[in-house]
């Protein structure tokens, strides 16, 4: 793959093509016209480009169909490690994690505060 565009038509053709796509892109123009304008913004001899936005939309949606292509170029591009997707159970799962291991932080925080100030509770730190 030797540009972005060329590794974005490929995560484009593994999201149905460019008549799924476009529209995706730009739902208040018709189905052709939002083809036809993704394909001017892929085609590197043509002014058009994507946003940066659309870009990381196509490859929000490529990675939603376990497609990596378009994240493999750019970080092969900026000599970053090959991606390693994760999988949102497993996200959530950690930030299920983070957000326990956080609330026991807080209530060993808010029990280290009242007996350094020798309160019973702060009220307005306590949950109901």
């Amino acid at each position: 793959m030797d540009s972005l565009n060329q590794a974005l038509v490929e995560c484009v053709k593994a999201l149905g093509g460019s008549g799924k796509v476009g529209p995706k892109l730009w739902p208040e123009r018709s189905q052709e016209s939002a083809q036809r304008a993704l394909l001017d913004c892929l085609n590197e001899d043509r002014p058009a480009k994507l946003s940066p936005e659309q870009v990381l939309f196509i490859l929000r949606m490529a990675r939603a169909k376990g497609h990596h292509i378009g994240m493999e170029w750019l970080c092969n591009e900026l000599s970053y490690a090959p991606p390693q997707p994760i999988e949102p159970k497993d996200e959530i799962a950690e930030l299920q994690r983070a957000f326990i291991e956080t609330q026991a932080r807080l209530a060993d925080m808010l029990g280290r505060m009242e007996r350094l100030q020798g309160v019973q509770s702060f009220p307005t730190l306590r949950a109901a």
